[in-house]
């Protein structure tokens, strides 16, 4: 591990950004926070740090840009309101400087997150007697949307209405349990440390959702074993408990959290990861089926090209020597907004047309495709417990391929070319 990173020096620097709960979290424990657009940050864990800095190239295409390291402290406003900013550390400021911060500056225009949404503290220009109003109301209304949030939480399958002349997008960021409930944990976290500690390092990676306007993803589990090498008797046998009682016992892979939106009902549907554990070998073939299908049809353009990247997948982790990928996860992300098909040859106006049509039922006629560079998109994540060969202070050293993983690869392409020969394509 570089020195650099041994310990945290940060310069003290007045500027730094506002970090918000990142809203298409399906899965994991560790918080998973908005850094930018483009940009989200987790918790620095050793090993993770150490993997995306060494990890061979032909894997980069598969895993989030590593994009380096920032330090993250919690402040409370005028309200103890929380709120976690990042600071670059000593010497990198391209970092923070190159993010536009007119969201964050000044202090009196922060965007603050509560438990269920956004809002604007207001200028000091604003009446007094207004502002006192105005938090009086909203103070009532987070009351009220905390009971609600609790049931939430919850709630280990849940549907989410979306009215048909709403922003799917703009709704999905106060809707998704999982990721508000890593959020407050994280805060929680911070908040028990304070007296001790209100400094820790957080990597930042590629935000892999950013290209989407209504993502719909897919967490799974890969691999037969969860436990690193690390890990204690206790957490070992937890992990193993929890394996031979879900279908990464038998076919190397669980659901472990999903998100996707339905069309035909407007519904957003979140699936986390307890309901994952209970699925039998039949229940994850339909819970598969359920992310790929938008309530109206299946969305079978989407099945070759996850098959293609899959076995692309498995064909690089099968060169790969001494690698272990234990409690890692693989992403499945694609967009559920969809858009009329056009001729190569329209013009702007045609497109502009048929954008606005698509957003009306009469658009069902037209025959869909979805847009941007890449219909859909499978990337590995979570490598705070992977070991190889490299790292030199590891007691266990592993020869070979990870089987358990690839197994789990594969059992992931018979289901889906199962799903794809029934549904007749």
């Amino acid at each position: 591990m570089s020195p650099a990173f041994r310990t945290m020096d940060v310069e003290p620097r007045t500027k730094g950004v506002l970090l918000e709960p990142f809203v298409h979290q399906v899965g994991g424990h560790s918080c998973v926070l908005r850094f930018n657009e483009t940009t989200l940050c987790k918790p620095l864990v050793p090993r993770e740090h150490q993997f995306y800095e060494t990890l061979p190239a032909e894997m980069r295409k598969f895993t989030p840009q590593y994009k380096g390291v920032v330090s993250v402290r919690f402040e409370e406003d005028e309200d103890r309101n929380l709120c976690l900013i990042a600071y670059p550390l000593k010497g990198d400021h391209g970092i923070v400087d190159s993010v536009d911060n007119s969201d964050c500056e000044p202090k009196s225009k922060l965007l603050r997150w509560t438990n269920k949404k956004h809002h604007v503290l207001e200028t000091e220009k604003s009446p007094k007697d207004w502002v006192r109003q105005h938090r009086k109301e909203e103070k009532m209304k987070s009351h009220k949307l905390e009971e609600e949030f609790e049931w939430l939480k919850k709630s280990e399958v849940l549907y989410y209405s979306v009215e048909k002349k709403g922003n799917v997008s703009s709704q999905l960021k106060h809707y998704n349990p999982w990721s508000m409930k890593c959020h407050q944990q994280q805060l929680q976290r911070m908040k028990e440390n304070a007296k001790h500690r209100n400094q820790y390092k957080f990597i930042l990676l590629e935000n892999l959702t950013s290209r989407y306007e209504v993502p719909c993803v897919l967490d799974l589990k890969m691999g037969t074993r969860q436990h690193g090498d690390d890990a204690s008797e206790e957490k070992a046998a937890n992990q193993i408990r929890k394996c031979q009682q879900s279908t990464s016992a038998v076919i190397g892979v669980r659901v472990c959290g999903m998100q996707v939106y339905q069309a035909g009902s407007g519904q957003l549907m979140f699936m986390n990861k307890y309901h994952g554990r209970k699925l039998s070998v039949q229940g994850f073939k339909e819970a598969l089926f359920q992310f790929f299908h938008n309530g109206r049809y299946l969305r079978r353009e989407l099945l070759g090209p996850v098959l293609k990247k899959l076995a692309e997948l498995k064909a690089i982790l099968e060169r790969q020597e001494s690698y272990r990928f234990y409690s890692s996860s693989l992403l499945v992300i694609y967009d559920g907004k969809e858009w009329p098909e056009v001729a190569l040859d329209s013009d702007a106006e045609d497109l502009e047309d048929l954008s606005e049509e698509s957003a009306d039922e009469s658009a069902g006629a037209y025959a869909y495709k979805p847009i941007g560079t890449s219909s859909v998109d499978v990337r590995m994540i979570d490598f705070a417990h992977t070991t190889c060969r490299l790292y030199g202070e590891d007691s266990v050293v592993h020869e070979g391929q990870d089987a358990g993983y690839i197994f789990g690869l594969q059992s992931l392409i018979d289901i889906v070319t199962e799903i794809s020969e029934e549904s007749g394509e």
